[in-house]
């Protein structure tokens, strides 16, 4: 049984909720009820504490409680939402001076990670193409420049020739917002691109707009996304590998390589082209031959 005092509170704050907020019905006993296990929590730990009186250690110590109880990250996160909400209202009320529940963090809310793969799977999908044909070489070099730089599959297809600078080990990629970055190649990438330009690419007619693209298909032409991932697909498949993927994980397996040998995570933001409001700017204070050295150092093909 709850105080006068706590009613009247519950009371005017689900009144608030139908009219400031016009929150439905089941929102506002949502809220309603997310408080009262507040209120049942401190007038078992804490029988004498008023409203006016609810610190931030109160909060985060009823949070700690739903958490050691099994609760939800989901359903955690909802009841601060509540709560924050209820101390507003106080605040507007001027039944509080400051509200305890700003400075109140909600949990993380768990998200399934995308599948990686591991060297030795990519290993085994290579091992499935066929290299006595043209596609075969073509295909071998896509998979690794798709995992030696963490391309995107966009990047991938508008990579141009002229971009690709053998002497440096690096390539210029043009991802989202037509922004350009200069990204580190391993040995490995270099030399199959190398193989493929002068036994394949060379004996080639591209289609007008063509010239410079690196990756065409038979017909002279620059290669659709459904076809990369198509390449990626039936790679998976004859490696027999039981995984959700796409040509995007080899983007996913090249950052998860780096960042698990130990490599520095401004550098791996860097090469994948992300971007931060709060930290662009030192990004860009990071030299190529510090790129380089992290690619040598912790990329599995970087090595070779």
């Amino acid at each position: 049984m709850f105080e006068p005092m706590w009613k009247a509170y519950l009371n005017g704050f689900k009144l608030y909720l139908q009219l400031e907020k016009s929150l439905s019905e089941n929102s506002r006993d949502a809220y309603h009820h997310d408080v009262e296990k507040l209120i049942q929590f401190l007038q078992i730990d804490y029988p004498q504490l008023s409203a006016t009186h609810i610190k931030l250690n109160h909060l985060r110590l009823f949070i700690a409680y739903l958490n050691q109880l099994g609760l939800a990250a989901s359903s955690q996160a909802r009841i601060i939402s509540g709560l924050k909400s209820f101390f507003h209202y106080l605040l507007l009320e001027d039944e509080i001076k400051q509200n305890p529940a700003e400075l109140l963090e909600a949990p993380k809310l768990s998200r399934k990670l995308p599948d990686v793969l591991a060297v030795h799977e990519i290993d085994a999908m290579i091992a499935c193409i066929n290299m006595s044909t043209a596609e075969g070489l073509r295909n071998k070099a896509i998979v690794e420049t798709m995992f030696a730089c963490g391309l995107r599959v966009s990047e991938t297809n508008d990579l141009k020739i002229s971009h690709i600078y053998f002497q440096e080990k690096y390539i210029k990629v043009t991802g989202k917002g037509n922004k350009e970055r200069l990204v580190p190649i391993g040995k490995s990438a270099l030399q199959l691109i190398d193989i493929y330009l002068k036994e394949i690419r060379f004996h080639q007619n591209p289609k007008p707009g063509c010239n410079d693209i690196l990756f065409l298909n038979r017909r002279g032409g620059k290669l659709s996304r459904q076809m990369i991932f198509y390449i990626i697909k039936d790679l998976v498949g004859a490696a027999g590998i039981q995984k959700e993927i796409s040509p995007h994980t080899l983007r996913h397996s090249f950052a998860t390589c780096l960042v698990e040998a130990g490599a520095d995570l401004r550098a791996v933001q860097q090469m994948l082209g992300h971007e931060s409001i709060t930290t662009t700017e030192i990004y860009t204070h990071l030299d190529r031959a510090y790129l380089h050295d992290i690619v040598v150092q912790f990329h599995p093909r970087g090595r070779k």
